[in-house]
């Protein structure tokens, strides 16, 4: 007879501990001699550069690669919740049956409890073993498993009618967020994601923020979302000169004390008491904001351990975003009138109205991403409209930067040829000096086109941008494929730049610093509100007219 899982183990031994860890892959180290306790009640944002070792780490966590050196070790009878990378594992099951499958404790007695009473020979022995079974499938509230399954699906987007589904014949969107409902079914004692947030919507993020800001257990978290990072973790967990290092905080509070640390490290003259007394201001300062933010996760504590000795400087590389306008707008920017798109016979958006002013940050939303895609291919004269008409001004250069880039990287020309297509001056060191600021050096600048990563792309694509020195800038997804310092980076340009902005993304922190209006593209006409994304969100009329012109 199969026994019972150890029943989980009292609260405070509640952990995962790493002892002297160390993985390396050839002759050089990722990282080693890690040491860290992870505790209850407690999110942890891992971050690092590319390839400093973050899903090598959650890897290694969650079992699927075994460590060099050093072991990892669970508190007693704990469960292991790990957001599923294989996208096809579960294409022959349903959409709800691949979600209770997350409690693997609660699957297995389902599985063999409907297995006995399906029986021809029930004998004593099976009702022995089946009452033991129910017993089991009552302690762990296996009777509400399927509505806390389906209250899952429903809040990260996946309809009622959707449930009975196979997998496979879901979309590779709907796949991640069910894959995501199976991780957190169950209230696993320790859950593991590596980049949950991906092909999310900004309304099913922030379900995600608040469902993680109230849950109770232990969370490991890699994610490029900074607002994201910021609203869940309660500690930083930093991968850097082959170290990991933990301290409490989280990501905001890692970078603005990361740069402090470094202006100070280079202040040759600054003395160290000095030193100490900025560092301890700007820790009661970041606490006092934090206090006050919207975001701040109100069971958390994070900055009762802030340590003044914690605040290093970072070895991470920053790229050199520059847009520098070569004239100002004029008068007329855009002016849009009656728009209408629409897709396979789905109306993306309709009578499309508005006009673009002077100092305007635009962030365009709207439920169905394909809408502002359709705008902007429009506009940018890439796609024709079924119905209505825009106009530039006179006035307006424009630099683009579209969501599906491929057609421009095929070819096998290497970096500064591929440039060079784009620049009206040919000459070598030039164009080396805007991939050099994209973090392009050395024998990277003879790399084929081709044969680039998602992020490297992007970086080209922005050098391209950078080199018509235009006072317009239209962004579709901006932060897609770049790691968290080159949206850093991204970020504090767009905040400071003196032209018109035109954009969409699914990255919070981004909209919120950058867009001072708001336009959302509905099927029925559009919302135009000149406010943050903030104000936007919990704005009753808002609220109201979305589901007026949605429905």
């Amino acid at each position: 007879m199969r026994p019972f899982p150890a029943e989980r183990a009292h609260q405070s031994d509640d952990m995962i501990q790493v002892n002297n860890l160390a993985i390396q892959f050839g002759k050089k180290p990722l990282f080693q001699d890690v040491n860290l306790t992870f505790t209850h009640g407690n999110c942890y944002g891992i971050i690092g550069a590319n390839g400093a070792g973050k899903s090598t780490l959650m890897r290694i966590l969650s079992g699927q690669l075994q460590p060099t050196h050093g072991t990892v070790t669970f508190g007693p009878g704990e469960r292991l919740s790990v957001l599923s990378q294989n996208h096809f594992e579960f294409d022959e099951c349903t959409v709800l049956e691949t979600v209770l499958r997350g409690h693997t404790v609660l699957w297995d007695i389902m599985q063999e409890k409907d297995a006995i009473y399906a029986k021809p020979d029930f004998s004593d022995e099976d009702g022995i073993r089946a009452a033991e079974l129910e017993e089991k499938f009552a302690e762990l509230e296996g009777w509400n498993a399927e509505s806390d399954a389906a209250a899952l699906l429903s809040g990260l987007g996946i309809k009622e009618e959707k449930h009975q589904m196979l997998m496979k014949d879901m979309s590779a969107k709907e796949k991640v967020r069910v894959l995501l409902a199976k991780a957190l079914f169950g209230n696993p004692d320790n859950l593991l994601l590596d980049e949950p947030t991906n092909d999310l919507d900004l309304e099913t993020v922030a379900w995600l923020e608040n469902y993680l800001a109230n849950f109770e257990n232990t969370v490991l978290v890699v994610s490029h979302d900074r607002h994201f990072l910021d609203a869940v973790s309660t500690h930083t967990l930093d991968i850097d000169y082959n170290k990991i290092s933990l301290f409490a905080g989280n990501y905001s509070f890692w970078y603005q004390s990361s740069q402090l640390a470094l202006r100070q490290q280079q202040a040759a003259n600054k003395k160290a008491e000095e030193k100490r007394k900025e560092l301890l201001e700007f820790i009661r300062r970041f606490s006092a904001n934090v206090a006050k933010s919207k975001q701040t996760t109100s069971r958390k504590k994070m900055l009762e351990k802030l340590n003044v000795e914690d605040i290093q400087p970072s070895s991470r590389r920053y790229p050199g975003i520059i847009f520098t306008p070569a004239r100002e707008v004029g008068n007329k920017i855009l002016e849009v009138k009656g728009l209408k798109a629409s897709v396979e016979g789905d109306v993306l958006f309709d009578d499309v109205n508005f006009q673009i002013e002077k100092g305007d940050k635009v962030a365009f939303l709207s439920r169905d991403p394909r809408a502002m895609t359709a705008l902007f291919e429009i506009i940018m004269g890439n796609r024709q409209a079924d119905a209505g008409v825009f106009e530039w001004g006179q006035t307006i250069t424009n630099a683009y930067l579209p969501l599906d880039n491929s057609s421009f990287f095929n070819t096998d020309l290497n970096l500064v040829d591929w440039l060079c297509q784009y620049s009206s001056d040919s000459s070598e060191i030039y164009l080396k000096g805007f991939l050099g600021k994209m973090l392009f050096s050395g024998e990277d600048v003879l790399k084929k086109a081709s044969v680039l990563s998602g992020g490297e792309k992007i970086r080209c694509m922005i050098a391209r941008m950078m080199l018509t020195d235009a006072n317009t800038l239209v962004l579709d997804s901006p932060t897609n494929h770049l790691d968290l310092e080159s949206i850093q980076a991204f970020n504090n340009t767009l905040q400071n730049f003196k032209g018109v902005i035109l954009m969409s993304s699914h990255d919070h922190e981004f909209i919120q610093t950058v867009c001072n209006r708001i336009i959302e593209l509905t099927p029925h006409g559009i919302i135009d509100k000149m406010m943050d994304y903030d104000d936007y969100i919990t704005d009753a009329k808002v609220a109201a007219a979305r589901e007026r012109l949605y429905s």
